[in-house]
């Protein structure tokens, strides 16, 4: 027992003083952009000679970086508040008594090998960390060849189905699982929303059994890392990794310190209450349908749910080429722009998408 104390004080300094040194480093970093851009002690700036309206187009210009402060200041909180290196996450209850969990993949089935080999690996993970009351549901539009049984149900969405508002693509097939003769899930079982190439890390299980245990939010997402295992690309993989700093300052730090999506969140590590889920639906129309995770975030933040960060980590991997990098994010800023215009999202929840449509315009 004592060498166990011993341990565990030396391992929580140990992370501590990781952090400590993280944020010292990060600090000299924004000290030293500064002064070599001139911000702290810079000249007197000379004017050239342009017409007025030159001129201001020229200041107008000039703010348009500060469109991203919003965002930029979340980050460096959640950077300096919260630790980036926290200690393993430790289970607050028994996986015997926790409620009953449902990881939901959701796939078109283009890659059924795929499919099969992630399914297999999640499972063994969450056999691995004790869990007992859970169930891999595969969502898809075409068949795959996966062993059903207790712990694995697949689910075809048919091409005749229609939701009641016309939602089409991913939220069609979410909505789907929603209906009264699909879903086996209660209203207090657990989805966890995953994409077909996610994968879920013991430490991430574990996460997800703390947030359901304590049941104070509805809704909770965690951090998703890309440079794991084979890389298939470099030069996307390090694109990507501007979304971990995302997920570790401006997320985290939403969801800590307000727990409200202000700045959107994202479509997989979505950890939701099937209750809430259900009554918040995905059933939102075309313009719900291609951003449809910042269109649910929206609407549920309208209801009045409330959001958490979840500790523990799941890995994916980049788009392979850099064309798929580009219509990937093509497609996310459709979707975000589709968000910002609806009608039937309220005003303050719009000028947060907004925000996040800017910064996503000025850094992707």
């Amino acid at each position: 027992m004592v060498v166990s104390w011993v341990s565990s004080a030396f391992s929580e300094k140990l992370h501590t003083t990781k952090h400590v040194a993280h944020v010292c480093l990060l600090l000299i970093v924004v000290f030293l952009f500064e002064v070599g851009a001139g911000g702290l002690w810079g000249g007197t700036p000379t004017t050239a000679a342009y017409p007025p309206l030159v001129t201001l187009l020229f200041q107008l210009l000039r703010l348009l970086p500060l469109l991203a402060l919003p965002q930029a200041v979340f980050n460096f909180l959640g950077f300096i508040c919260f630790n980036a290196f926290p200690e393993r996450a430790k289970l607050k209850g028994s996986p015997l008594l926790a409620p009953f969990l449902c990881l939901r993949v959701v796939t078109r089935g283009d890659y059924p090998d795929l499919v099969r080999t992630n399914v297999n690996r999640n499972l063994n993970t969450c056999l691995r960390v004790g869990l007992e009351k859970f169930m891999i549901e595969v969502v898809t539009d075409k068949k795959i060849d996966l062993p059903e049984n207790q712990r694995i149900r697949q689910v075809v969405v048919p091409s005749s189905y229609r939701p009641k508002s016309g939602a089409l693509f991913k939220a069609r097939a979410l909505q789907y699982c929603l209906e009264e003769d699909v879903n086996l899930l209660a209203d207090t079982d657990w989805i966890v929303h995953l994409d077909e190439e996610t994968l879920a890390t013991e430490a991430a299980i574990r996460g997800i059994l703390n947030f359901v245990i304590e049941g104070r939010h509805q809704f909770g997402q965690g951090l998703i890392t890309y440079a794991n295992e084979n890389i298939k690309n470099w030069f996307t993989t390090l694109a990507d990794s501007f979304r971990v700093s995302d997920d570790m300052g401006k997320l985290r730090f939403q969801f800590k310190v307000f727990h409200k999506p202000l700045f959107g969140w994202k479509g997989s590590y979505v950890v939701t209450q099937t209750g809430a889920e259900r009554r918040v639906t995905f059933d939102h129309g075309p313009d719900g349908s291609v951003a449809e995770d910042n269109y649910f975030g929206m609407v549920a933040l309208r209801e009045g749910y409330s959001f958490d960060f979840i500790e523990g980590e799941m890995w994916e991997k980049s788009p392979f080429t850099i064309y798929d990098f580009l219509q990937q994010r093509k497609r996310w800023l459709q979707g975000i722009l589709l968000v910002v215009h609806s009608p039937h999202i309220p005003v303050s929840a719009v000028s947060c998408c907004q925000d996040r449509k800017a910064f996503f315009c000025l850094h992707c």
